[in-house]
């Protein structure tokens, strides 16, 4: 059994005991909390599809931890200019684990 669900902006396949990292939310570590995002879930031959989200659908997670992901470097020029810049950025991050899927 699988879903795929929305948080942070995005979409994720989960299936239960896995695990992933997401945008950063504001739950403490070793907290649980449910995703009500759930926009497919599927159980072998039987799928069913939300319009956008399914109803009575949830993911229930825990965190794992708070992080911050590699340095991203960007840098602009412009040639014969004598313009140069370079920004870095680390982007927040929250590890969850799936603890199970329930379909209503």
């Amino acid at each position: 059994m699988y879903a795929v669900i929305k948080t942070g902006g995005k979409q994720y396949k989960v299936a239960a005991g896995g695990k992933l990292k997401v945008e950063s939310l504001p739950v403490e570590v070793g907290g649980e909390f449910e995703i009500k995002d759930v926009l497919m879930v599927a159980d072998g031959a039987d799928i069913k599809v939300g319009t956008p989200v399914l109803a009575g659908a949830s993911v229930r997670a825990t965190v794992l931890a708070h992080g911050r992901g590699d340095k991203v470097m960007i840098f602009k020029m412009r040639r014969r200019k004598h313009y140069r810049k370079t920004q870095g950025h680390r982007q927040n991050y929250t590890e969850i684990r799936i603890d199970g899927i329930s379909v209503a």
